[in-house]
C-alpha cells in the first residue's frame, strides 16, 4: 500500500489520473486525500481533459469498510465526487474489473464513463445494510431512470459492460487497449464544456402507481431487511428534489441504516466470512495440491459434490456399489450441469469438458492415486466404516480421507485405520452443488496440513469452510438439535405447528422449523433418534410426535406427507391427522395447553439456539462466535440481516438471550442445561469480544 495511492501523469493535452492502492483500489482516506488533490492539479495544468484510470486488476471496487466505525475522516466521498463533477474539464472515467460502491459513485461523478466489455458495475451497499452514501441514489436514477435504478440500488447486482452502454450509464465500451481507448475518447470531447447531471429533479418520473408497484416488489423481496427500502425510498426522492436537496436526504437516510443493527449484523457477517478461512488451527501450515478426487457415493449428496468438484476443475472418479448405480450417479451430475447451463452459468462446451472429467466405477482399485476421497454413502456407522476399510486398502497411506457426515464422530468411522493423521470430516450440505458452506471437521489426529487442505479445497469450490471440533451433529446439526427441540415443546404445548412456522418465518428464516424438517426429510432425524435411545437421560422430556409421524410412512415431501400433507409435492397443507396425533402425545405426556405469542415463539427458539452455540464454544467444538455464525448464515438460511445467532444474541442483548433461556429451562426443568458460558458473557458484554 503506497503512501501516495493517486497520481497525475500528462500525455500531451490530457491529464492520466492513476488510483493505485491494492488489493481493489478501496477508498481510504489517502485515496480520496489524492482524488481532491487531482482535481486540483488538472485545473491549474494545461490539459484540456482527464482520465480517470486504476492500477492493477480493477477499478475502484468500493469504500474501505474499516473505516465505517472511526470518527470523521475528511474529506467526505460525497464532496469528492461532487468537486470531480464540478471541474471545468472533463473527467472520464476508464472502468476495468469492477466498480462497485463509491467507486461507481466516483465514476458517476465524472462526466463520462467507458469500459472494458469485461467490467462490471454496481452499488451493493445495500447488502451491508445501508444506502450509497455518496450521491448514487440521486444521480443513477437522473442517468438510467427510476426502473433500472431502483432494480441496481435494491438488490445490489452489478450489470455488465453492455447493459451499462445499453441503459446509458456508459458512453462507450472500449474493445483492446482500455487506456489508449479512454484517451482516443477523452480526446474526441475535450474540445467541449463537461457536461453535467441536471440538477433539476430527475424526469421522466413514475405516476404514483407504478411508485406503488415497485415499492411493493421491493418489500416482498426484502424480507424484513430494511436496506433495500431504504435505498428506494432515497431514489424516489431523486424525483422530488433537486440534487443538492436529494444529496441531504440520501445522506441522513445513509445514516439511519449505517447506525442500525441491521447494518451492524450486515457488517459483522462480511468480516467474519472473510476472518472464518483462518482459523488458528491451520497457521503456517501449508494445503497439499489435489489433482484427482475420488466420491464414494453417487445418490444426490455424492453427486452434489462431484458436480461441484468438476465445476472447480478438479477431476473426479464416482465409485459406486455396480456400473448400473454409477450409470445412475453420472446422470445426477450431468443432470446438475445442465441446471448449470440453463441458468447461464456454463455454456454446452464447458459442460461437455466438465462431464469428460468424469469417470464412473463401481471398484474401489479405481480410487488408487487419488489425492483424496470422500464418502457420502448412508448414515450408518457400520457402512461408513467399511467404506473407510476398502478406501484404505486402495489408496496410498498418504491419501486424505474425508467423511461427508452429519453426525457421526469421524474418529470411529476411522477407527483402526493407517495414519489417521490424514482423516478429516467435510460435511457438505444438500444440495452439495448448490449449498456454500463445509464444516471442515478437525478429528483427534488429524494434521494442520491436512485441515489447510480441507480449506483450499472450500475455497477452490467457492464454498465457505468453517472448522467444527468433534461432537453429535458438529456445529450445525447440534444447534439445529436444540433449536428444533425446543420448538417440539412449544409444538406439544400448543397443539400446533403452523404458529411456530410462522414465527419463524416472520424471524426472517426461509422456513419453520417443521416445513424445513419435511424439505430436508425425516428419516435422518428417526434414525438419529434411535441410534440415541440407548443413551438418553430419562429426565429429559422426549416429544413422541416426529417419531409417529415417521412410524407411520410419512417421511416428508418426498412421500407426500410429512408434519404437513403435499397434493402438489411442494406446497404444505395443515393436516388434521399431525394435530390429531400431536394432541394425544401432550395428552399422554400430561401436558397442559398453553400459548405463545409470535414473539415468544421467536424469543425462546433464539434463546435455546444460542445457549447451545455457547455451549459448543465452551466446550471448544467452534473456536470463535463468528464461526457459529457464518454455519447458520451459510448452511441453514439464518437471516444474514441479524448476522448469526451468536451476533444476534449481542445486538438483542445476552442478558435478555439468557433470561429467555432460563424461562425455557423453567417450564422443563432436567431438560436443559444454560450454559455458564452465556451466564457470563450476559455479564461482560456479548460474545463478540471472544472473536479476537
Amino acid at each position: 500500500m503506497t503512501d501516495t495511492p493517486v497520481t497525475v501523469a500528462f500525455d500531451g493535452d490530457l491529464a492520466l489520473v492513476t488510483v493505485d492502492n491494492p488489493p481493489v483500489n478501496a477508498l481510504r482516506q489517502a485515496v480520496r486525500v489524492g482524488l481532491v488533490n487531482a482535481v486540483k492539479a488538472v485545473e491549474e495544468s494545461p490539459a484540456k481533459a482527464a482520465v480517470l484510470l486504476c492500477a492493477g486488476r480493477t477499478f475502484i471496487a468500493g469504500a474501505d469498510i474499516r473505516e465505517f466505525d472511526m470518527g470523521p475522516l475528511l474529506p467526505h466521498l460525497t464532496d469528492v465526487v461532487g468537486t470531480i463533477e464540478m471541474c471545468s474539464k472533463p473527467w472520464i472515467a476508464a472502468i476495468h474489473g469492477t466498480a462497485l460502491g463509491g467507486g461507481l459513485e466516483v465514476a458517476l461523478g465524472c462526466h463520462y464513463r467507458v469500459a472494458s466489455p469485461s467490467a462490471k458495475m454496481g452499488l451493493p451497499e445495500v447488502h451491508l445494510g445501508i444506502l450509497p452514501g455518496a450521491g448514487g441514489t440521486q444521480r443513477l436514477p437522473r442517468i438510467v431512470g427510476a426502473e433500472a435504478a431502483v432494480e441496481m440500488i435494491t438488490t445490489g447486482a452489478p450489470v455488465s459492460a453492455a447493459k451499462a452502454k445499453a441503459m446509458g450509464l456508459l458512453a462507450a465500451v472500449v474493445e483492446g487497449d482500455l487506456t489508449e481507448g479512454a484517451k482516443a475518447f477523452a480526446r474526441s470531447v475535450m474540445d467541449a464544456p463537461p457536461p453535467r447531471i441536471d440538477r433539476a429533479p430527475a424526469r421522466p418520473a413514475p405516476t404514483e402507481a407504478e411508485w406503488g408497484a415497485m415499492r411493493k416488489a421491493v418489500e416482498k423481496a426484502a424480507k424484513g431487511q430494511m436496506s433495500p427500502v431504504g435505498c428506494f425510498d432515497a431514489i424516489r426522492e431523486a424525483f422530488r428534489l433537486d440534487l443538492d436537496k436529494g444529496l441531504e436526504a440520501e445522506r441522513a437516510g445513509f445514516m439511519i441504516l449505517k447506525n442500525s443493527d441491521q447494518s451492524k449484523a450486515l457488517r459483522h457477517a462480511f468480516f467474519a466470512e472473510r476472518a472464518v478461512a483462518k482459523p488458528k488451527a491451520i497457521e503456517g501450515a501449508s494445503p497439499r495440491a489435489i489433482a484427482r478426487v475420488a466420491v464414494v457415493g453417487g445418490g444426490l449428496m455424492g453427486s452434489g459434490i462431484a458436480t461441484s468438484l468438476l465445476q472447480a476443475g478438479i477431476p473426479v472418479t464416482m465409485i459406486e456399489t455396480s456400473d448400473e448405480a454409477a450409470a445412475a450417479g453420472v446422470g445426477r451430475v450431468e443432470a446438475n450441469l445442465a441446471s448449470a447451463v440453463k441458468r447461464g452459468i456454463i455454456g454446452e462446451e464447458a459442460k461437455a469438458k466438465l462431464m469428460g472429467m468424469l469417470t464412473p466405477a463401481s471398484d474401489y482399485s479405481a480410487a488408487a492415486g487419488a489425492d483424496l476421497a470422500i464418502e457420502a454413502v448412508f448414515e450408518e456407522m457400520e457402512v461408513k466404516q467399511k467404506v473407510f476399510a476398502a478406501l484404505d486398502a486402495a489408496m496410498g497411506v498418504e491419501a486424505i480421507l474425508a467423511t461427508n457426515t452429519s453426525y457421526l464422530n469421524p474418529d470411529e468411522i476411522a477407527k483402526g485405520l493407517r495414519n489417521p493423521a490424514r482423516v478429516i470430516g467435510l460435511h457438505f450440505f444438500s444440495p452439495a452443488h448448490v449449498m456454500k458452506l463445509v464444516e471442515i471437521v478437525q478429528a483427534k489426529e488429524t494434521s494442520a496440513e491436512v485441515l489447510a487442505t480441507g480449506f483450499d479445497l472450500a475455497k477452490k469450490m467457492r464454498k465457505v469452510g468453517v472448522l467444527s471440533g468433534v461432537c453429535d451433529g458438529f456445529i450445525g446439526n447440534r444447534m439445529l438439535s436444540a433449536y428444533r427441540r425446543v420448538c417440539d415443546y412449544m409444538m406439544e404445548d400448543m397443539r400446533a405447528i403452523e404458529p411456530i412456522d410462522a414465527a419463524m418465518r416472520a424471524f426472517g428464516l426461509p422456513m419453520g422449523p417443521f416445513q424445513l424438517m419435511d424439505l430436508a426429510g425425516l428419516q435422518i432425524g428417526w434414525a438419529t433418534r434411535k441410534r440415541l435411545a440407548p443413551t438418553r437421560d430419562p429426565k429429559v422430556r422426549y416429544v413422541t410426535v416426529a417419531d409417529a409421524i415417521c412410524e407411520a410412512g410419512r417421511f416428508g415431501q418426498k412421500t407426500g406427507a410429512g408434519w404437513y400433507r403435499y397434493e402438489d409435492g411442494r406446497t404444505p397443507i395443515s393436516d388434521p391427522w399431525v394435530l390429531d396425533v400431536i394432541g394425544k402425545a401432550a395428552e399422554a405426556a400430561g401436558r397442559e395447553k398453553r400459548s405463545f405469542t409470535a414473539d415468544e415463539i421467536q424469543r425462546r427458539a433464539m434463546a435455546a439456539m444460542i445457549n447451545e452455540g455457547a455451549k459448543i464454544l465452551d466446550e471448544g467444538i467452534a473456536a470463535r462466535p463468528l464461526d457459529i455464525d457464518m454455519v447458520k448464515l451459510f448452511g441453514y438460511g439464518f437471516p444474514r440481516w441479524r448476522g448469526g445467532p451468536m451476533m444476534h444474541a449481542d445486538l438483542v442483548g445476552c442478558d435478555q438471550v439468557l433470561a429467555d433461556m432460563e424461562a425455557v429451562a423453567a417450564d422443563d426443568p432436567g431438560s436443559w442445561v444454560v450454559s455458564p458460558l452465556l451466564r457470563k458473557v450476559a455479564k461482560n458484554g456479548g460474545f463478540g469480544k471472544l472473536n479476537g
